[in-house]
């Protein structure tokens, strides 16, 4: 995992392109964990909880509250894009891209920055066991069986050596944002 004193830049995911509505769509429906299309506070929390990320229930409420639109329960989709997009403007700035760094750089560093939470190691490689821990701490399904995680890695693992580096996660990554375009 990257040392706690790694700072997120500011091409981070919240602020690229390639974290487009489909992606965040996908976001939304890890955090619904009953799949009612509403987020609750509860939920997001718990959902943070299992990544590692334990927030302040009060803290976290009376920052998503602002979004949720009055008589309903939590967040629809459209309400979780405007926090999503509030968020990323609090951390990161504007949507104007810094002047010297081009598209393709910015998409690269999302790309190492996402691969670096599922390579917990460190160690450049995303391994069957890596993937599971991921998974299980995001509470899906797929986590549960490793011979079923291996059989993903497997799905992307070009060179056969039971990992993912980084060259193969860029092509994983690029091939399911162009499918969902």
């Amino acid at each position: 995992m990257p040392s706690s004193s790694a700072k997120i830049s500011p091409s981070s995911g919240l602020r690229t392109e390639s974290l487009n509505s489909v992606r965040l769509r996908r976001v939304f429906d890890l955090f619904d964990g009953n799949g009612d299309g509403v987020i609750t506070t509860a939920e997001i929390s718990r959902a943070l909880d299992r990544l590692g990320l334990g927030t302040d229930h009060a803290e976290l409420s009376a920052t998503v509250v602002e979004f949720i639109r009055p008589g309903h329960a939590g967040l629809d989709f459209d309400d979780f894009q405007s926090l999503h997009r509030q968020l990323g403007d609090a951390l990161f700035g504007s949507d104007s891209p810094a002047p010297t760094s081009s598209w393709e750089e910015e998409e690269e560093e999302a790309m190492r920055e996402a691969f670096n939470v599922f390579d917990e190691d460190g160690d450049g490689f995303i391994s069957a066991r890596e993937l599971q821990i991921v998974l299980e701490k995001l509470g899906l399904a797929d986590g549960r069986s490793l011979d079923g995680v291996r059989e993903m890695i497997c799905s992307v693992d070009a060179d056969k050596d039971g990992r993912v580096d980084f060259g193969e996660f860029k092509h994983m990554m690029r091939s399911i944002s162009i499918k969902s375009s």
